[in-house]
């Protein structure tokens, strides 16, 4: 989803170093990015362009934590992500395939405005479609990837159940271990 990669664009070293990055000030990352959600700008972002990336980025994270914490968003900020959805126009166009149609919407703008619209309006498809008390937040607290719970059971605890979940598992381990010593 366009929106979960977004808001993992701050990479936080899970094993527990410290490190973290912002790849959104990495032209090689938003290169990528963009690329795999098939979205298109003339340029990279510019300064302005860049606090209004990380305002939206912002944005999503508190929406998610209150779905997380089991309450419902602020009324503002689900107010300001109807306006950021309102800054990128679209164009609807019924396009046939195979067998079936499809309708895909194109966007008039090419522009960070556009994809900052983009951006907010997957997060609305996701809240409108799936159940938003499945958004999670990993519980490596050196992690903090968001993640959507799509498990039967809605009981996954971590972004990765080999990486973070191992990893919290052995430190587990090793804190019975040493409180037994």
């Amino acid at each position: 989803m366009i929106w979960d990669d977004f808001l993992n664009s701050m990479w936080r070293d899970w094993r527990g170093s410290g490190r973290n990055e912002d790849r959104l000030e990495s032209p090689e990352w938003i290169g990528q990015w963009l690329s795999e959600h098939r979205l298109t700008v003339p340029h990279l972002p510019s300064p302005q362009e860049m606090i209004e990336l990380k305002r939206l980025r912002d944005l999503l994270l508190r929406i998610v934590q209150a779905f997380t914490a089991g309450s419902r968003p602020d009324p503002e900020d689900l107010g300001e992500l109807n306006r950021v959805m309102a800054d990128g126009p679209v164009v609807r166009q019924l396009v046939q395939t195979d067998e079936r149609y499809r309708l895909d919407y194109v966007p008039t703008l090419l522009s960070w405005t556009q994809i900052r619209a983009e951006i907010a309006a997957s997060f609305a498809q996701t809240l409108a479609d799936k159940d938003p008390a499945r958004m999670r937040i990993c519980s490596n607290p050196d992690c903090l990837w968001v993640y959507y719970d799509d498990t039967r059971n809605r009981s996954k605890r971590y972004c990765d159940d080999k990486l973070c979940g191992n990893l919290m598992k052995v430190r587990r381990f090793r804190a019975r271990k040493k409180a037994g010593d």
